[in-house]
Parts: structure tokens; sequence; C-alpha cells
């Protein structure tokens, strides 16, 4: 697997294992002739309709322009190579290009690789090198906000597909010298280049080193998607709880970063995935940082009491149903039973269908039209509600239960932690209704005892919590302190630089 570095190597050196070029029998470099070089490459990648071969007079020579024509922009090589060729002799090709990156390559399977990635090969006759010039076309949407991180205050722009447009999304914001941009060239077919950006003075270097470690080790045929990359480098994939933070706001990406964390960008996805992270930060939002240190620490408190309704208020119901009605007022009782006994199931069926349903609808929701996803999700969930309710097929408490899991299901900022609460509820549901309190409480320890030995890239996942520090959770983990008072950054990343994230008011003191 290659690996080069910003400043150091150039990609089109490199070979990574796999690579997607096919192998040349003939180790020999090209020769003098530009018909001969071309007809070589052709040889070896096969009569694709979309490679063009383009002859031009140049002196009383010929030369060959090789490319795909499907990747690179046709405007550009007229303007910037076959015009300027016309008007200078042939001692001065390189200062008569016009094309700001370009590369003489003389090994055939390097000038594949450069072929596959979108640049034209400009033979010369008398020449055995080729020249890799840099005019791929580009396919870009416009910067809008992400669909699924919006927020009240803040920035409303998202990353895109394309990866040099991240970068400079977060070299915009983040002008520092001391941030570094690694490259690594992914996937034996699709060759997705793949960005590491951190903060080389605050980032911990072992962590770096770790991270890279991971990737390097990634042998596959395809990567184009942040969920190949997400399995491969994260500790438990089994586990329901992701171990990365995925976002596609620059702001959030760059907050993170300077906490000492570090960002992975793939070519061809908007989604930037960040390590290590903790359970906590994956329920932390811009907009707490956007907004007043009392309304910011209530609405986290809120989220984190949304994360217990969600994977308890199920099991909760169907343990007191079910074993415990005496913990409940009397004449709650008299009305919660009454509504039961009509209803022919016993409570862990009547739930297990509800919530299928409301997953069923939400899916739907999801893989339709956006207008009529939402008819969907309302209709559907009112019509079937009221519905089961009617035939006896559930209680109305049933049906209030698990609508308010629903909605506190959503709250989490994180998509992925989202999708981790709804599932860990269904094996709760059922140790409740087999024990109940008992079993319910014992599958909560369970969970915690699996939270407090996950790890994100080796650092504890369930910190500050386990292992246990007071000073972090007091500053930002539960509630969000003023930014004055944030002196240091948080430990669980290890940064090498821990102070002066912010900085203090001084002139409070004057």
């Amino acid at each position: 697997m290659a690996v080069w570095r910003s400043g150091e190597d150039d990609p089109l050196s490199l070979t990574a294992g796999g690579n997607t070029k096919p192998q040349s029998n003939d180790s020999s470099l090209f020769s003098l002739s530009a018909a001969e070089n071309t007809k070589q490459l052709i040889d070896l990648l096969g009569k694709s309709g979309d490679l063009k071969e383009r002859t031009f007079s140049y002196e009383k020579a010929e030369g060959r322009l090789l490319y795909f024509e499907t990747i690179v922009d046709s405007g550009r090589i007229e303007e910037s190579i076959l015009r300027p060729l016309s008007e200078t002799d042939m001692q001065n090709v390189e200062e008569a290009l016009t094309v700001l990156e370009r590369e003489e390559i003389a090994d055939p399977d390097k000038a594949i690789a450069a072929l596959m990635q979108g640049k034209v090969l400009l033979f010369l006759e008398g020449r055995s090198v080729c020249i890799a010039c840099g005019v791929e076309t580009f396919f870009l949407r416009s910067i809008m906000e992400p669909a699924n991180e919006k927020v009240i205050r803040g920035s409303h722009d998202g990353f895109v597909e394309n990866l040099n447009t991240n970068i400079a999304l977060i070299r915009e914001r983040l002008k520092s010298p001391g941030l570094m941009i690694e490259y690594v060239q992914l996937g034996q077919k699709t060759n997705t280049r793949v960005a590491i950006i951190y903060e080389k003075e605050i980032a911990n270097p072992e962590l770096v080193e770790e991270l890279k470690r991971r990737v390097n080790s990634i042998d596959m045929d395809m990567m184009f998607d942040p969920g190949f990359l997400e399995d491969m480098v994260e500790d438990s994939t089994l586990s329901p709880f992701p171990q990365v933070l995925n976002t596609e706001r620059p702001d959030r990406a760059i907050a993170n970063i300077m906490d000492g964390r570090i960002a992975l960008f793939g070519d061809g996805s908007p989604t930037c995935i960040i390590m290590p992270v903790t359970f906590f930060a994956l329920y932390q939002s811009p907009d707490d940082y956007n907004a007043r240190t009392i309304p910011g620490s209530f609405y986290r408190l809120l989220r984190f009491l949304s994360f217990l309704i969600a994977i308890l208020m199920p099991g909760l119901y169907i343990a007191i149903v079910g074993f415990h009605l005496e913990v409940l007022p009397a004449d709650l009782i008299l009305t919660i039973k009454g509504g039961v006994q009509t209803v022919p199931f016993p409570p862990i069926f009547e739930v297990l269908a509800m919530e299928t349903a409301i997953e069923i609808i939400r899916e739907a929701g999801v893989r339709l039209p956006t207008p009529i996803g939402q008819t969907i999700g309302i209709v559907g969930g009112l019509i079937i509600g009221d519905a089961v309710v009617s035939a006896g097929f559930a209680s109305r408490t049933t049906v209030i239960v698990v609508a308010v899991t629903a909605i506190s299901s959503f709250v989490a900022p994180s998509a992925e932690m989202s999708t981790a609460t709804r599932l860990i509820r269904f094996p709760l549901m059922i140790l409740a209704s087999l024990f109940g309190f008992y079993g319910l409480m014992f599958g909560v320890v369970l969970i915690a005892m699996h939270l407090c030995k996950l790890e994100s890239l080796g650092r504890p996942y369930f910190a500050p919590l386990a292992p246990f520090r007071l000073k972090d959770m007091l500053r930002d983990t539960f509630i969000k302190q003023p930014a004055w008072k944030k002196k240091t950054r948080p430990l669980d990343s290890h940064p090498i630089r821990e102070g002066a994230e912010f900085g203090s008011r001084e002139w409070v003191k004057k």
C-alpha cells in the first residue's frame, strides 16, 4: 500500500499494492518513438471506447496525446497543451505548456497510473519519456448545508464530493501552518484518494501513526464510500455503538481537529470521519457552542435524557405491565390495566409490533422523495396508531410509549448514534419481558460494561466516566461552559498541547 505525503512525494510516482493499472510483462522503459510508446500503453490497457489517441505535427515531427476523454477537459487540452506547442520550439516544451500540474514519466506502469487519474500523456518524437499533464474535469455540486446536520446558529455550508474542495473548506477556516494533510491511495480497482488531516502541534503523534498504520493496511478492490473506510479502521465493528464521528459540517470537523482528533476524507464522499471520539462527543452539537451557556447546557442534557428514554422506556413499560404494576399509583393502575385487558397479546408483542411498524414507516419515508416521505411518516403514523387501538391490537398507553420512544431516538445529533439507540432497546425489551426489572437492569449493566470496555483508536470510548476524570466531566461533557473558562482541551485524545484552547476575559480583571 502506497502512501505519499504533502510536499514530499508525488502521487504519480508511487504504486499501490494491487494498483488499478495493468502490470506490464515488459519492464523496459519507453522508446524514442511516440507511436510505439502509445501503442505499448494501448496494448496494456485494452481498446476501451473512451481511450483516445490524438496525433499532432510538431516541428516537422509527430507528437501523440493519450487520454481518457470521459475524465479530461478537452477545452483545456486545446488551450494549455496544443496551442502553446504550436507556438514554441523543441527546446522549450516545459516552458510552453501552461498546465500547472505536469511531470515527466519514463515508466509505462506509472504512466498508466497517471492516465487513470485523469492526466493527459504527451509523447514527443525522439524522447523516451512522456509528460503527464493535469487537465482533469471536475463535476462539482454547489456547497450547501448538510440535510442531516442542520443548526439554528452557525455556518450553513457543508462538504461536497470533491476532496480538494473539502480540504479548501478546512484551510479557509483553519489558517494554521501546523495543519498537516497526508494522502493515501486505497482500492485496488477504484484507486480512491484518502486524506488524513490533523494539527501537528496538537494531535498526539502516536494516534496519528496508529491511524496511518490501520489505513495503510487496507487491501480491498473497492474504496469509495466512508462506510467501507469506517469498517476498516474502527476498533470493534460488531458493537452497536459508532466509534467514529461522521460529519459533513466544516465547523464541526475543525473543532474536533483543534481538540487533537484526526479527520479522514475520501474522494467522492462529503462525509468526514473523525477519530478518536467518545460516547459523549457524539451527543455534542455545533448549536451548543453557538448558544449561550445555560441554553446550550440545557439542550445537551436534554439529549442525554432522550438517550435514556429511547433505550429504557419500552422495557420499563413492559416490565411494569407484566411484573410490577404495584410501582404505579392506584388511579394509573386502573387506567393502564383497563387498556391492557382488552388486548389479546402480551405487552412484549404489542410493543415489538408497534416498534417494527415505526421502523418500517421511517425506512419508507427515507427512501421516498422528500414531500412524499414526510406525508407517509405523518399520515402513516396517525392512521396505523388509531387503527390498531380501534381494532384492539394495542392499548393507547402502548402507542404513547412507542411514539415518545421514537421521537427521543431522533434527538441525537449523530445519525449513527440514533440508529444504535433504536437497536439497543430491542434486547432490553426482551429481557424486561422475561425477568421484569431484574432483566432490564441486567441489560443496562451489560451495556455499561460494554461501553467501558469499548475503545476508539485505542482510546477509552466512555471517557471521562471510564476512566473517571471529574475535571473533564465538569468542563464540557454534560454542561457547556463559557468559552472563556475552557483553559484546556479534552484529554480523551491525549493532545500534546493541552492548554489555551479559547483564552480568557482579561478585560474583566482590568
